[in-house]
C-alpha cells in the first residue's frame, strides 16, 4: 500500500523546476531590451496574440459542398482537450478568426467590440471561454511570451508591479520612441510579420512613479530604469485576474461603473492625502485587469447605458476613463455575447447608434449538420460518464435528429421533405440531388440554426431518461422521445400553441425514420451469412459482366449458356432503389469499378461497395425472412430451429450494431411487432 511520502516523492519527480524559473524571471530594463531584439514578438498586441494563439495549434484543409474551410484545430484538438467541442461552426469560426487577423494587422477591426450574437445554448459562451484559457496556457509558452515591470518600493527591498501591468517599453519617453523603435526593428528577425511599436502611456500609478523618481537620476531615465525597475515574466490568469477579465451584467440598480474601471481607495486617502493621488486607487476594474489580454461581456447588451458608453471609448480609442483621472491607455481584445432579442433592442434603440457602428456581428447559429450535433451529445453521455447504463444504438442520433429538424426552414423544393433536407446537409446523397442544390438550399435558408431546440434541453431530457428508469440497464430512444415530447408542454421558449404542434409532429417524423432504421438492420443481421452473401454477390456479378459484355452466362445447374439472368440482377438492384433506366449505368459502374481493383491488384469484395452490400443483404433478407418468421416473436411461440436462428440474429446486432443482450432483445421485439401488423416498406 502506498504511503504519503511514497504519493510526494512520487510527484515530486514529475515538478519542472526549470519551468518554474522561466515563468518567474526577473531581470532589469536592459535585459528585457535584449529579450525584444531576440524576440519581438513579446512586444505584441492583445490582438496579435490572440490570433497567434489560435494559429500556434495548427490548421486543416476541410470540404463542405465542394468549398475548402479552414478548420482551427483550437477549436477541435485544445477544446477537446479541455473539455470542450465546437462542431459544425467552421464557417463561423473562420469569421471571427479572420475578424482577429484584421485587428492583428491594424486593418481597423482592432477599434471594434467583437460580437458573439446567436440563439440561447449555441456554444457563444464555450468560444469565450476558450479563448480565455487558449491565451492562458499560450503566455506560459516560449511562443507566448510577455513582460511587464515593478517599482521598488521606498524599503529598497519590496517591489510594487505596475496595476495595469504595462508593457516594459512604455517607459520610454515619448520624444525618445522613434530612436528607440526603429533601432529595434533594425535588429528583428527575417520573417517576423509584425513591427515592433509602443503604443499608449504608462498607467496613471506608473505615470506618477516614473515622474517621482526621475529628479532624483538628474532627468537621466536611463539611469532611473536601471536603479528602480524591475521586468518580470507576465502569466495570464483569470483567476489572479492577470490579463483576462470578464464582466457580468447585474441588475440596473447595483450597477456601477467603477467595476470596469476601477475606484477610489478610502484608507490610503489617509496615507497619501489625496483622492486623486493614484496610489490611493483601485486599478481592479474589469477593463484595467484585462489590458494586455482579453475581457469577456457576458450579455453584453443587457449592460446599462454608462458602461456602453465606456465601451466606446475602450474599443475605439483604447482608452478608458477611471474617476479622477485622465483617459488611461488599454490593450485589450473586448469580446461579447448575446442573444437575438437583445440585438433586436439594440437595433431599435436609436441612442445606441454609436455602439452599433462599433461592433463586429459574429452569427454562432445551433448546428444544422446531424454529425456534428451527435458530437456534442456523445460528449456527454458516453461510456465513462454514464457507468452502469447502456445506451441503445441510435438513442442519441434521434434525439440530435430532431433537434436539427426544429432548426430548419422547410425547403421550398416540393420534391424534397424536410428529413431528406437534413440529410443532405449531413452528406448524403439522393436521386437528383447534387452537391450544388445543398448549396443552394443554404443560400435560400441564411439565417438557418438561428432558431430552434437548444442543445441543452436535449441534454437534459437524455439524462432524465438515465435516471428515470432506475431498474433498466439500458435507455433506448423511445424513453428519450417520451422525455422530450413530455418536456415541450413546459418548455420556457415555445411561444405557442402552433410552435408546440409543430414540434411535435416533427417528433412523430423521427419516429418514423427510427423505424425504418431499425428494420433496416434487423434485416441486415438477418442477412448477415457471409457464405450466403458472398454466393449471390458471384452469382450477380457473373450476370453482370455477361450483361456489359453482351456474352451468355452459364447455367450452373445445367451446364448449358443462357442470357443473363435480368430477373435475378433487378431482384438485387430495385433494394437500392437504381431506376430500371439507370440499370446500364449501376452495372458499367460495378464493372469500373472491380476493373480499377484489378489494375491495383486488389481482390474485389463486396464489403468494400456499400451500396452494393446493403442490396445484398436487403435481397438476401428477402430470400430468408420466410425461415425465421420474425412475426411470431410476438406470439412467444417459437419452436427451438427459430430460436436459435433469432439468437444467431441476436449477436450480429451485439457484434455488428452495437446493441447489449437487452437492448438487442428490444429491438426484435420492436421490429417483429411491425412485421406483424404487416407495416414493412418497399
Amino acid at each position: 500500500m502506498a504511503t504519503a511520502t511514497a504519493i510526494l516523492d512520487s510527484v515530486r519527480t514529475e515538478i519542472d523546476t526549470g519551468d518554474f524559473q522561466k515563468l518567474h524571471w526577473e531581470g532589469s530594463f536592459a535585459d528585457y531590451l535584449d529579450i525584444v531584439m531576440k524576440t519581438p514578438g513579446v512586444t505584441r498586441s492583445a490582438f496579435q496574440r490572440l490570433y497567434d494563439m489560435i494559429l500556434s495549434h495548427g490548421t486543416e484543409d476541410v470540404y463542405e459542398n465542394k468549398e475548402k474551410q479552414t478548420r482551427f484545430k483550437f477549436f477541435t484538438e485544445f477544446a477537446s482537450n479541455h473539455g470542450d467541442g465546437i462542431y459544425g461552426l467552421d464557417r463561423r469560426l473562420n469569421q471571427l478568426v479572420n475578424t482577429f487577423k484584421s485587428a492583428a494587422l491594424g486593418y481597423g477591426t482592432e477599434r471594434r467590440v467583437i460580437l458573439l450574437h446567436g440563439p440561447v445554448g449555441s456554444a457563444k459562451s464555450t468560444i469565450a471561454r476558450l479563448l480565455k484559457r487558449g491565451l492562458e496556457e499560450y503566455s506560459r509558452s516560449d511562443a507566448g511570451q510577455l513582460y511587464s515591470f515593478s517599482w521598488m518600493n521606498p524599503d529598497r527591498t519590496t517591489w510594487a508591479k505596475d496595476p495595469m501591468h504595462g508593457d516594459p517599453l512604455q517607459l520610454i519617453p515619448e520624444e525618445h520612441r522613434p530612436k528607440v523603435i526603429a533601432m529595434l526593428n533594425e535588429t528583428r528577425p527575417k520573417g517576423y510579420q509584425y513591427d515592433v511599436t509602443i503604443k499608449g502611456d504608462l498607467s496613471p500609478y506608473s505615470r506618477y512613479e516614473f515622474k517621482a523618481r526621475l529628479p532624483k537620476y538628474n532627468g537621466d531615465w536611463t539611469k532611473m530604469l536601471a536603479e528602480e525597475v524591475k521586468v518580470y515574466r507576465l502569466t495570464l490568469s483569470e483567476k489572479d485576474r492577470i490579463g483576462i477579465g470578464t464582466f457580468q451584467p447585474k441588475d440596473e440598480k447595483n450597477q456601477d461603473s467603477t467595476e470596469l474601471t476601477g475606484d477610489i481607495n478610502y484608507r490610503k486617502i489617509a496615507e497619501y492625502g489625496s483622492d486623486s493621488d493614484p496610489r490611493a486607487f483601485n486599478f481592479d476594474g474589469e477593463l484595467n485587469i484585462a489590458n494586455r489580454g482579453i475581457v469577456e461581456f457576458i450579455e453584453v447588451l443587457k449592460l446599462d447605458v454608462a458602461f456602453l458608453y465606456d465601451l466606446l471609448g475602450a474599443s475605439q480609442e483604447h482608452k478608458i476613463k477611471p474617476k479622477k483621472f485622465a483617459q488611461t491607455d488599454i490593450d485589450e481584445v473586448i469580446l461579447g455575447h448575446t442573444n437575438e432579442p437583445e440585438y433586436k433592442r439594440l437595433q431599435n434603440n436609436e441612442f445606441m447608434e454609436a455602439l452599433r457602428d462599433r461592433t463586429v456581428k459574429i452569427d454562432v447559429p445551433y448546428v444544422t449538420r446531424l454529425k456534428d450535433e451527435v458530437r456534442i451529445y456523445e460528449k456527454d453521455f458516453n461510456a465513462d460518464k454514464v457507468r452502469g447504463k447502456h445506451i441503445a444504438p441510435h438513442t442519441i442520433e434521434v434525439a440530435a435528429m430532431w433537434a436539427i429538424l426544429t432548426r430548419l426552414n422547410p425547403p421550398k423544393h416540393a420534391g424534397l421533405s424536410l428529413m431528406q433536407k437534413m440529410k443532405l446537409y449531413n452528406g448524403k446523397t439522393l436521386p437528383g440531388f447534387t452537391e450544388d442544390n445543398v448549396i443552394e438550399l443554404k443560400r435560400d435558408a441564411l439565417n438557418e440554426g438561428m432558431t430552434g431546440i437548444s442543445p441543452r434541453y436535449i441534454q437534459d431530457k437524455i439524462s432524465n431518461a438515465l435516471v428515470a428508469h432506475p431498474d433498466e440497464d439500458n435507455i433506448n430512444p423511445f424513453m428519450v422521445m417520451k422525455e422530450l415530447e413530455e418536456g415541450l408542454r413546459h418548455h420556457s421558449l415555445i411561444k405557442d400553441e402552433d410552435q408546440y404542434r409543430y414540434y411535435k409532429e416533427l417528433l412523430a417524423v423521427v419516429r418514423e425514420e427510427y423505424e425504418d432504421v431499425v428494420k433496416n438492420e434487423v434485416q441486415r443481421a438477418i442477412a448477415a451469412d457471409d457464405e450466403a452473401l458472398a454466393k449471390l454477390c458471384g452469382n450477380y456479378i457473373d450476370n453482370v459482366k455477361a450483361y456489359t459484355q453482351r456474352e451468355k452466362v452459364r447455367d450452373r445447374y445445367t451446364g448449358n449458356y443462357v442470357e443473363p439472368d435480368e430477373r435475378l440482377m433487378r431482384s438485387v438492384e430495385e433494394k437500392i432503389d437504381i431506376p430500371d433506366g439507370r440499370k446500364d449505368d449501376f452495372r458499367r459502374e460495378i464493372m469500373n469499378y472491380i476493373g480499377a481493383l484489378a489494375i491495383d491488384g486488389k481482390k474485389f469484395d463486396y464489403r468494400t461497395n456499400e451500396r452494393l452490400q446493403k442490396a445484398l443483404e436487403l435481397k438476401l433478407f428477402e430470400d430468408q425472412k420466410d425461415s425465421i418468421k420474425l412475426s411470431t416473436i410476438v406470439s412467444n411461440v417459437v419452436d427451438k430451429a427459430t430460436q436459435e436462428k433469432i439468437d444467431v440474429v441476436k449477436s450480429r446486432l451485439i457484434r455488428n450494431y452495437g446493441y447489449n443482450e437487452s437492448s438487442a432483445t428490444d429491438v426484435l421485439n420492436f421490429v417483429a411487432s411491425i412485421f406483424a401488423r404487416g407495416q414493412t416498406k418497399k
